[in-house]
C-alpha cells in the first residue's frame, strides 16, 4: 500500500475555468508546488501578467507562487497529483494527450460534473479507459468557485475505493475555510454531480415564472427522489445521495443564480430559445446534455423520472411549459419516502 502524504507536493491542475483555478489557489495557498494548465495560449499569458483570472474569476488574485502554463507537458511533469477541471465534452481529448506525460501511480482526481456526450461514460471512467496504472479518484460537492475563494465556509467529498488516495486529496486541499470529506461510492458521488445539474434547469425555470418556495422545495424534494431511484437501478447506494454531493449540491444549484445550469433554466421560462440561453451564459452548462442522456437511460431501463421527462419535453420537444406543468400536477400520487430505516 502506499505511504500518506504529508509533505509538499507537486500538483497540476487541468483547465482554466472558475473550479480549477479556485482548486488551484487552494493548493498553491497549501504550499504545494502547483502548476494549472490552460488550454488557450493567450489566456494563460493573460493570468500570468495581470495574476488574475478575469474571465471566470474577475477580482480574484492568483497566488504568487502558482504557475499557468499552456504547455501541457511543463504542467504534468512530476506531479503527484493531477485535478482534471475539463467539460465533459473535451475531457477525453485532453486526457488523452496527458497521458503520455503521466508517471506511474500519479493520482488523478476528476472534478467535472457531466457525463460524456453520445454515450454514458463518466468521467473516472474515461480516466481508466484513457490511462495505465493511475490511481483514479473524483471530486464532486456543493461548491461554487466564487464563493471558495471569497473564503466561505464550504466542504466537498473526494471518493475513491483507494483510501489512502483520499487522505492525500484531503490532505493537499484541506484550509481554514475549505473542508474534504471521503467516500468510496465514486460512481454513486460522480452519478450525484451529473444528475443535479438536470433538476437546477427546472427550479430555474420556476424562479422565472415566479413561483414560491413550496415550487421550490416541492421540486427539490421530488428532485432527490428521482436521482435515489435512478441511482439504484444503475447499482450505487442511494444512501450516498443523502450526502455532500447529493442533496448538499442539489439544494446549491437548485437554489443559485450563481449555478449556470439554473440560469440556462430561468432564461427559458422567461421565453428565450434553449440556444440563446445556452449562448448568454458563456460557459458550459453541463445538465443540457445530461437531459438528453439520463432521458434515453432512464426510457431503456424503465425508470419513473417525470421531472426529466418533464425537462426534456420542454428543451427538445417544445412542448408548452404551463402543458408539461398540467401534466405533471395530474400524475399519480405515490409513496412520498422510499427507503426506510425500518426491517
Amino acid at each position: 500500500m502506499q505511504k500518506e502524504t504529508s509533505n509538499p507536493l507537486s500538483i497540476a491542475v487541468l483547465g482554466g475555468g472558475s473550479f480549477g483555478t479556485a482548486i488551484a489557489n487552494i493548493v498553491a495557498s497549501n504550499g504545494h508546488d502547483t502548476r494549472q494548465w490552460m488550454r488557450n495560449a493567450e489566456m494563460a499569458a493573460e493570468c500570468r501578467d495581470t495574476r488574475e483570472n478575469h474571465k471566470y474569476l474577475p477580482g480574484v488574485p492568483l497566488h504568487p507562487e502558482l504557475q499557468v502554463t499552456s504547455d501541457l507537458q511543463r504542467a504534468i511533469d512530476g506531479c503527484n497529483i493531477v485535478f482534471v477541471a475539463i467539460p465533459s465534452k473535451s475531457f477525453r481529448e485532453v486526457v488523452k494527450k496527458v497521458a503520455p506525460f503521466l508517471a506511474p501511480d500519479t493520482m488523478l482526481i476528476s472534478t467535472t460534473k457531466g457525463i460524456e456526450h453520445d454515450n454514458f461514460h463518466l468521467m473516472s471512467d474515461i480516466l481508466r479507459e484513457e490511462t495505465n496504472g493511475m490511481r483514479v479518484g473524483v471530486l464532486s460537492g456543493p461548491n461554487f468557485a466564487k464563493e471558495i475563494v471569497a473564503g466561505h465556509y464550504t466542504a466537498t467529498v473526494v471518493a475513491s475505493e483507494d483510501e489512502v488516495l483520499c487522505k492525500d486529496i484531503q490532505s493537499a486541499l484541506h484550509s481554514e475555510t475549505f473542508r474534504v470529506y471521503s467516500s468510496n461510492d465514486v460512481f454513486g458521488v460522480e452519478l450525484a454531480g451529473a444528475l443535479k445539474n438536470i433538476y437546477a434547469i427546472v427550479t430555474g425555470m420556476a424562479a422565472a415564472m415566479d413561483r414560491g418556495q413550496n415550487t421550490i422545495s416541492l421540486l427539490i424534494t421530488r428532485s432527490l427522489a428521482e436521482m435515489m431511484r435512478f441511482a439504484e437501478a444503475m447499482g450505487a447506494d442511494p444512501m450516498t445521495f443523502i450526502g455532500l454531493a447529493g442533496v448538499g449540491d442539489l439544494i446549491l444549484t437548485c437554489s443559485s443564480d450563481l449555478s449556470r445550469n439554473y440560469r440556462v433554466g430561468y432564461m427559458v421560462g422567461k421565453g428565450k430559445p434553449l440556444d440563446q440561453a445556452v449562448a448568454e451564459i458563456g460557459q458550459v452548462a453541463e445538465g443540457v446534455n445530461t437531459v438528453r442522456l439520463i432521458k434515453q437511460k432512464a426510457d431503456e431501463m424503465g425508470v419513473y423520472m417525470p421531472l426529466v421527462s418533464a425537462i426534456h419535453a420542454i428543451l427538445f420537444e417544445q412542448r408548452p411549459i404551463p402543458e408539461v406543468i398540467r401534466n405533471l400536477m395530474s400524475g399519480a400520487q405515490t409513496f412520498d419516502v422510499a427507503y426506510s430505516a425500518k426491517p
